[in-house]
């Protein structure tokens, strides 16, 4: 269950010749978990898993992967592999298999956040294998959804919508908020390979299925109209248009759910950095003074990334005032640890 040693030790080197495995292949490939007799689950141990991956996923959102991942990676070695290893009804163990497998994309997607890609990639697969033996397809599809996010982040364009295709392919009688949810991972990767039509059908679908998921029931942390902004904003953007980009990560700030603060570090930054690009200077350190706000509460790879990119974005402008006055605000808050990695 816990990725192997040499996985932590070659944790950066992401693979883009990475096997995914179908869907049809997992049960018949998955390696039955050895039994002990003398330890039995039920479905309070089962609720009891899924209730301290959720905790861990609001304390994600709020403090990053770096802080996170520790208490999820023991938890994941202490409590659900012996979980797993238990006895119990037949159902008890498919619905533990598969809160297991809820978790493990969890711990990939918090890898993943710290830059550990390789290590991520392994937690992802196994998530992968395990949704599989529980025949989960729901955590099946967002877990490749996840890896296309990863691949997307890295520049992976024809990985990222190879994986974004099939999260869709896999996922059976998707509801309107599913279909969002993996038509706008479709969009953006499709954007990031230089596929527009593609791109632009996508994200077609993912409005209109947004749209009849925003009339009935909203499930809270779903994926909702400000995940949905954030991708139109990239796809416009990988598209050429970034005056459309900016304002459709406007929009996504507006509409965020204020409990998502690495969330607002991030694409707060990325805001910052496309105003720049049309040279609105000012607006810009505006928004990055809002990324300081959050940015020394959040422990997290990709968000130390967008803060080494402002400061090699604002090396030119130190003769304007906002500029050098934000550099040296970020100087007094930024660990000097972040900007000699």
């Amino acid at each position: 269950m816990e990725p192997s040693r040499r996985g932590v030790l070659t944790a950066g080197l992401y693979s883009v010749a990475l096997a995914i495995p179908g869907w049809t292949d997992l049960t018949d490939r998955f390696e039955r978990i050895a039994i002990d007799p003398h330890s039995r689950i039920g479905f309070t141990e089962v609720e009891a898993v899924k209730a301290m991956t959720e905790k861990i996923s609001d304390l994600d959102d709020q403090f990053g992967g770096k802080a996170t991942r520790p208490m999820s990676a023991t938890f994941l070695v202490n409590t659900v592999v012996p979980y797993l290893k238990a006895d119990g009804p037949d159902e008890v163990k498919r619905a533990m298999l598969s809160a297991a497998a809820d978790h493990l994309y969890l711990t990939g997607y918090m890898a993943m956040d710290e830059r550990a890609d390789r290590l991520a990639q392994d937690y992802y697969v196994q998530a992968l294998e395990m949704a599989g033996a529980a025949g989960d397809h729901l955590t099946y599809c967002t877990t490749l959804r996840g890896m296309s996010v990863q691949a997307v982040d890295l520049g992976h364009g024809d990985l990222a919508l190879r994986l974004a295709d099939a999260a869709s392919a896999a996922s059976p009688q998707a509801g309107p908020r599913m279909l969002a949810f993996l038509a706008g991972q479709q969009a953006h990767a499709a954007a990031k390979s230089g596929d527009r039509s593609t791109a632009l059908l996508k994200i077609k679908q993912a409005e209109s299925a947004m749209e009849k998921a925003e009339s009935q029931a909203k499930a809270f942390g779903s994926y909702d109209p400000s995940s949905l902004s954030y991708h139109i904003a990239q796809v416009r953007y990988e598209l050429g248009d970034k005056e459309a980009a900016i304002a459709h990560l406007e929009e996504s700030d507006r509409s965020r759910e204020s409990v998502y603060r690495r969330t607002r570090v991030r694409y707060n930054a990325l805001l910052a950095e496309r105003k720049l690009e049309v040279g609105r200077l000012e607006e810009a350190c505006g928004d990055w003074n809002r990324v300081l706000d959050d940015y020394p509460m959040v422990k997290s790879g990709r968000c130390d990334d967008r803060i080494r990119e402002m400061f090699a974005l604002l090396v030119r402008y130190q003769d304007n005032g906002h500029a050098r006055d934000l550099i040296e605000r970020a100087r007094t808050l930024v660990p000097a640890g972040v900007l000699t990695t």
